[in-house]
């Protein structure tokens, strides 16, 4: 089995910046060797109405959705989901929303991105509810 290096970053709900609070949300996972670029996400709405309660939930779905998009390189990305792979986990890994931010990237290695992932998922995101 061929090892393959790939990056991630751990999507963050952050309702009050200045609180500097936040609730893992989603995984932004690139393999520049596999040509892979996915997400996987999970927004736990009572953990976020009790951190928040005026946080717009829907507003934090749609966004997410569109990091769906741009990964996926459909219309849900906007111009963003047009640009090539490395491009596009560039554009996701750079803060963009108070309310959605990216983490810091960290790597590692698999034969499985798309296995990685969920694991990624289950230990950062879904483990926390």
């Amino acid at each position: 089995m061929t090892t393959l290096a790939y990056q991630y970053v751990v999507l963050r709900c952050v309702p009050r910046v200045e609180r500097e609070e936040f609730v893992n949300v989603g995984v932004v996972l690139y393999c520049q060797a596999a040509d892979y670029l996915d997400v996987r996400w999970g927004v736990d709405r009572e953990r976020l109405q009790a951190l928040a309660p005026g946080l717009d939930l829907d507003q934090v779905c749609e966004a997410l959705a569109f990091v769906s998009g741009v990964c996926a390189g459909d219309h849900r990305g906007g111009t963003a989901a047009q640009q090539p792979i490395g491009t596009r986990f560039g554009f996701l890994m750079a803060p963009r929303s108070t309310v959605l931010q990216p983490g810091p990237v960290h790597g590692g290695v698999t034969t499985d991105p798309a296995a990685e992932l969920e694991r990624l998922l289950g230990r950062l995101v879904t483990s926390e509810r």
